[in-house]
């Protein structure tokens, strides 16, 4: 059954250091802010971040990063212009990174939920990201071999949710929170509304509530025009 929490912390629970997070979101589009901001607020360290980016200026993540609390980060765009944690970090060997195209870091999530052992791609054959991988040629094709990415907690945003974890996003604030609660062990959703069960068009549902352990109702303190939860 899905809990419904009072409060981030609440909801974000117990995060074991040397834990692997998944974090929602494209840039702010769908960022679970004040979950992170949770993260953050409890005792986790050494923790291996899966996310889009490495953190935007002082966000939750950033923070996260220049305070230690990361070993490792396994994303696709960890230096834009306002990643200087990050890249403060990373030049002084204080954090690990693994670089992941888009499409393969949102496949490899989605591998994790479905089942699928490993997959070939394209994407990355014949450049520094696809060393010591196994690659192959398919239909004349080369291709490299890409593994799963699964996570002990996945931290999502999504517009609303019903009672019994169901969870309906909005425009592009989907983003990675599908794939990413399918792929976690715990997956926690910060939404806009809580609704009681039955309350949401089942057609409209995108991820089930099977999927969900723990959902919280906020408001969030960040927005973007048109893409907020």
């Amino acid at each position: 059954m899905t809990r419904v929490a009072g409060s981030a912390r609440e909801a974000l629970g117990e995060v074991p250091d040397g834990a692997t997070v998944m974090i929602g979101g494209f840039g702010p589009a769908g960022q679970p802010v004040e979950l992170v901001e949770a993260l953050l607020a409890s005792d986790a360290g050494d923790l291996v971040v899966v996310s889009n980016n490495a953190g935007n200026g002082d966000d939750a993540l950033a923070r996260l990063v220049r305070d230690g609390r990361v070993r490792r980060i396994v994303c696709s765009f960890p230096r834009q212009v306002d990643s200087w944690h990050f890249d403060a970090a990373y030049r002084a060997g204080r954090i690990e990174l693994e670089l992941v195209p888009q499409g393969n870091l949102a496949e490899r999530i989605r591998a994790a939920g479905a089942g699928i052992g490993a997959f070939f791609t394209p994407t990355g054959y014949g450049t520094p990201l696809a060393e010591g991988k196994e690659t192959r040629v398919l239909d004349g094709v080369p291709m490299v071999l890409e593994t799963p990415i699964r996570a002990d907690v996945a931290l999502v945003k999504a517009h609303r949710a019903d009672t019994a974890g169901n969870l309906v996003y909005r425009r592009t604030a989907r983003n990675f929170g599908p794939v990413m609660a399918m792929a976690a062990t715990r997956t926690v959703a910060q939404v806009g509304e809580v609704v009681p069960a039955g309350g949401l068009d089942p057609e409209a549902v995108v991820t089930p509530g099977i999927y969900v352990e723990a959902v919280v109702a906020l408001r969030s303190t960040t927005a973007v025009a048109g893409v907020s939860a």
